[in-house]
């Protein structure tokens, strides 16, 4: 029973995605609010992507900012890693819906409306252009 455990378990390991990344779980932001920001920085490099956040209004750049500075450190400083910051993009990044928090907010005539107060998880997936190269070759 423990075998297939193991061989379970060195498959995944040996099939798991292996390029640097980066998620955010459960921020107070509604997934709608985090996407608009995503999408300005989605196949842009590094540094350039950095440099949109730091300059973007919205409540959701400092969050998207700092899972993305996270997801660079985990790929520079990566033991036998083959990437530096300047080469790498922004291949993926997502933000997808994390646990509704539904509180109750006072109508009149003694009734309640619903208030549904959103979360995200946010996922930053970078790759190398020379890597990405390199696969396609």
């Amino acid at each position: 029973m423990a075998t297939r455990q193991r061989d379970k378990a060195a498959a995944r390991k040996a099939g798991r995605d292996r390029r640097p990344q980066a998620h955010a779980r459960y921020i107070r932001i509604s997934p709608r609010k985090v996407k608009i920001v995503i999408d300005l920085i989605r196949g842009k490099s590094v540094k350039e992507a950095k440099a949109i956040l730091l300059y973007t209004p919205k409540a959701a750049s400092p969050v998207v900012l700092k899972v993305l500075e996270s997801a660079i450190a985990n790929g520079v400083n990566r033991e036998n890693a083959p990437y530096t910051e300047d080469s790498l993009y922004v291949a993926e990044v997502y933000a997808n819906p994390g646990p509704t928090l539904k509180r109750y907010v006072a109508r009149s005539r003694g009734s309640a409306s619903p208030m549904l107060k959103r979360t995200s998880h946010i996922s930053v997936i970078l790759d190398s252009r020379e890597v990405s190269k390199a696969k396609e070759a």
